[in-house]
């Protein structure tokens, strides 16, 4: 392999925000947020909408929005309204 046109792997936190479950994986992505994780180790952190912790799929359970339908989302989301 030609070296450094690689990105570098490394071990992170994704956080579920939906669910605040959380997990440790590998991934090229990078974050300034950080995380202290349970062996005592701080890791990169990414925060995820959804995850296996809180897909319908997984859960066998559809997620009920409280907070409007997909036009609010979507204005609170990119500040429009």
């Amino acid at each position: 392999m030609k070296e450094q046109i690689h990105p570098q792997y490394q071990k992170v936190v994704f956080l579920d925000t939906s669910s605040d479950y959380k997990f440790l994986t590998g991934s090229t992505l990078t974050s300034d947020e950080t995380i202290e994780w349970e062996d005592g180790n701080t890791y990169p952190l990414l925060r995820v909408e959804i995850s296996s912790a809180s897909h319908p799929f997984y859960t066998g359970k559809q997620k009920a929005d409280k907070e409007g339908g997909r036009v609010d989302r979507f204005k609170k989301k990119y500040n429009l309204g």
